[in-house]
């Protein structure tokens, strides 16, 4: 189990290599009041926002783990502002263990295309 320290969102998070891991239903205003503006705007790819994100996490056994996760769109014509099943990558679970956690959502719909 990780326990959050911090998070920070910032284009310079190196979130190459992340994939779908799941997903977060939830609308665009609670996404920018938890993590701020999207990291990127400009209709990167499939998508026409993403957050790029970092938490500083520790683990049981009092390590620091460093996690990367992205929350974006995908294949839509428009960035959604109504509730949405948002995607979030990572290299691993804990990504959206994390993001779930700073979101206050317990509950999200795994590995499932929308």
């Amino acid at each position: 189990m990780l326990n959050l320290i911090s998070f920070e969102n910032d284009e310079s998070m190196n979130t190459n290599g992340t994939s779908f891991k799941g997903y977060v239903k939830t609308d665009y205003t609670a996404l920018v009041e938890k993590f701020g503006e999207p990291t990127f705007t400009d209709g990167l790819d499939k998508s026409t926002v993403e957050w790029n994100i970092e938490f500083l996490a520790t683990d049981g056994f009092g390590d620091d783990n460093y996690i990367a996760a992205t929350i974006y769109d995908w294949k839509v014509n428009s960035t959604p502002m109504g509730e949405y099943n948002w995607h979030i990558g990572g290299y691993g679970m804990d990504a959206v263990d994390l993001v779930e956690g700073v979101m206050g959502v317990f509950e999200t719909i795994n590995n499932e295309e929308t």
